[in-house]
């Protein structure tokens, strides 16, 4: 694992790339169910696997390139994709129509919800760790006072 001192301007911070194999699982994942969207044809489904789509090209960004902007804000795609897939998991409940490649898709989004869960458990370590780093990322955190040395 990556553990590397990142300067933010308004504290220092440690920061962990993601592990690969859990950022290939869920991208794997979230290229599986993009495909299934695809697949099923009309605007609202396509539209949905663009942003699948979308969303795997910013976490394959996140887990391999070392850049101190990529990093910044490495919490935007997977916070943005766990809504995603929990939005697009509510919608099919309310909308409908349910047959069985819908019932596989929507497993395969509680399987990346639940892979981003342990991603984002183990980069940040709790929710508000995740939310100073988003505060950070876009200059809102409060400014920590420097330690007294005794």
């Amino acid at each position: 694992m990556d553990l590397t001192q990142r300067s933010t301007g308004i504290a220092t911070v440690a920061r962990r790339r993601p592990s690969r194999i859990l950022a290939y699982a869920i991208v794997a994942l979230t290229i599986a169910t993009a495909y299934i969207h695809l697949g099923l044809g009309g605007l609202l489904f396509t539209l949905n696997a663009a942003g699948y789509a979308a969303l795997a090209a910013a976490l394959v960004l996140v887990a391999t390139v070392p850049h101190p902007l990529i990093e910044r804000f490495a919490w935007a795609p997977r916070v943005g994709l766990a809504g995603y897939a929990a939005t697009t998991i509510v919608a099919y409940l309310v909308m409908g129509p349910y047959f069985s490649l819908g019932w596989i898709a929507k497993a395969i989004e509680v399987a990346i919800l639940g892979l981003l869960a342990v991603d984002l458990q183990r980069t940040y370590g709790s929710p508000s760790r995740l939310l100073q780093a988003a505060l950070a990322s876009v200059g809102l955190a409060a400014r920590s006072r420097p330690e007294e040395v005794a």
